[in-house]
């Protein structure tokens, strides 16, 4: 049985325990209530130290959680758009209260310096964006670089805070900056490149160098000092800054990750065939954990978080519920 209160933006949706593998769906009040567009819930992420649960509904804007969905409170103004692609949805990596998300069919990429309170546009170029990396490391993000939503892998760069862009040109994919210089790029693959692979500028985006025979369709995860990425058949890393790269093990139809759990060794992937769980750093992993039997299917549009204060494994696709596993 599921009850929900209603007071001004704050919800409450009481549900019973949860035992192992047994998903619960913790947004179906809030969606009833809130009325998203299409798309309806578009993106979950977690702050990791704390547990708190942040998530985009379509044409509404942002919510947060620090119950693990129990209840909601509304962050910030209403923004039009949806996060699509998982990972466009992204916290500081380095500790910060900064939040950056990119969205399609909306408003331009939106930038949060105080954990969602306030937003500020950047240029409208970016209104009908898939993803955006930023200068984590630069306060005032200056190098930024982001991927126009259908119009062939299209790149553009900003050098100057988001306040302009400029087209790097067709055939790209996602990226991560590491300093105002130094960025790293998939390319995408087409008939004109068959055989893409990982780019990288170290002169802000005025030359690339071809860096690694790896094709990449999800956004790369920073945790500490490197860089890791679910790539096509593998999960790599690199800790000088994409000039070199180790592959940590084979990957069979991976899709977003990693995300990092309890300690630097617990890692989770989300792939194909369900939820992959590591304790050795992705070396070796444990038979897949099934979705909930509800979502049918995991593609490109899910996305998977986990909060390690409270040991709860989340799970969603653009359309459907959020799901929580809490398994202890």
């Amino acid at each position: 049985m599921i009850r929900w209160l209603f007071a001004g933006v704050f919800f409450v949706v009481l549900v019973g325990p949860s035992t192992a593998q047994d998903w619960q769906p913790v947004t179906e009040a809030l969606i009833i209530a809130e009325k998203p567009g299409y798309g309806k819930l578009c993106g979950v992420v977690v702050d990791h130290k704390i547990g708190d649960l942040l998530i985009n509904l379509s044409d509404k804007g942002f919510y947060r959680s620090s119950d693990a969905g129990i209840s909601w409170t509304k962050v910030g103004p209403v923004i039009k758009g949806r996060t699509e692609t998982p990972g466009c949805l992204m916290l500081d990596p380095l500790g910060g209260k900064r939040i950056v998300t990119a969205l399609v069919y909306g408003e331009p990429i939106q930038v949060s310096p105080d954990s969602g309170a306030t937003w500020k546009s950047l240029d409208q170029k970016t209104k009908h964006v898939d993803w955006c990396a930023v200068d984590w490391s630069d306060a005032d993000m200056k190098f930024i670089l982001t991927l126009a939503h259908e119009k062939n892998d299209l790149m553009l760069i900003s050098r100057d805070g988001g306040k302009s862009f400029d087209e790097v040109g067709k055939g790209y994919g996602p990226a991560w900056i590491f300093d105002n210089q130094t960025a790293v790029v998939a390319e995408a693959k087409s008939k004109a490149n068959s055989k893409p692979g990982l780019v990288r500028t170290t002169d802000g985006g005025k030359t690339f160098q071809y860096k690694g025979d790896y094709h990449a369709k999800a956004l790369p995860r920073w945790h500490k000092d490197a860089l890791y990425w679910v790539v096509e058949g593998a999960l790599i890393v690199t800790k000088d800054k994409a000039n070199t790269w180790t592959k940590i093990s084979d990957i069979k139809g991976g899709l977003f990750g990693p995300i990092f759990g309890k300690n630097d060794k617990h890692v989770f992937v989300l792939a194909q065939n369900g939820i992959l769980e590591s304790t050795d750093g992705g070396v070796t992993w444990a038979k897949p954990i099934a979705v909930p039997k509800e979502m049918k299917s995991v593609a490109n549009l899910a996305w998977m978080e986990y909060d390690p204060t409270r040991d709860n494994l989340y799970v969603m696709k653009m359309g459907s519920e959020l799901y929580r596993w809490q398994r202890r």
